[in-house]
């Protein structure tokens, strides 16, 4: 588990530079999640991403055993413009979510829905997220067999209007949404976009 998390925190290191911060959440039978916050100082953007979350992998519930090798591993990664919002209050909600694989049970992949039931941070318009493709920013980490790479999910903030649009049309379908009215979707004070 050290030796994951260490390679997963090297990998972030070599994408996104160095943290300028780091916060550690326990939650209750959990192992710690961390997450840590870079400073993309030429694009004026904060990049929070979690440490902890592939530390095991992520098993499916109704599986008879959980097996300790096998499975899909994640990080989650979170990307704001700097300085509009005090998205630093983040850092508990993604905690949260990144402990929802040990907590309930949930395996996070690409186009599944997060909810934290609460503002991402004060005043957000945001309760939860979709969680979008890996690779763009951080590529997966991979590991010995028979262990899978280290994915690292972006995650992309919705109201709560956008996310129930998406429970009805898709993930693809909000994405082409966002992507034809030209959503800023690192903004941490934006709009929810039309979705007439």
């Amino acid at each position: 588990m050290e030796e994951v998390l260490a390679s997963v925190e090297a990998r972030l290191r070599s994408a996104l530079g160095e943290p300028d911060a780091r916060a550690a959440v326990t939650f209750l039978g959990t192992d710690r999640i961390e997450v840590l916050r870079f400073r993309d100082e030429d694009g004026g953007l904060v990049r929070y991403a979690t440490l902890g979350m592939s530390a095991a992998p992520m098993a499916d519930p109704t599986a008879a055993f959980a097996d300790p090798h096998k499975g899909p591993r994640a990080e989650l990664v979170l990307s704001v413009r700097a300085g509009r919002a005090d998205t630093d209050k983040v850092l508990r909600p993604l905690a949260v979510l990144a402990a929802s694989p040990q907590v309930e049970g949930v395996v996070v992949a690409p186009g599944a829905s997060l909810d934290v039931g609460e503002p991402l941070w004060p005043g957000a318009a945001f309760t939860s997220v979709l969680v979008a493709e890996p690779g763009g920013l951080v590529e997966d980490l991979e590991l010995t067999e028979p262990m899978e790479p280290v994915r690292f999910l972006p995650l992309l903030p919705m109201t709560s209007n956008e996310a129930a649009w998406k429970r009805v049309h898709g993930a693809a379908a909000l994405q082409e949404r966002w992507l034809t009215h030209g959503t800023d979707l690192r903004d941490p004070l934006r709009r929810p976009v039309s979705l007439d």
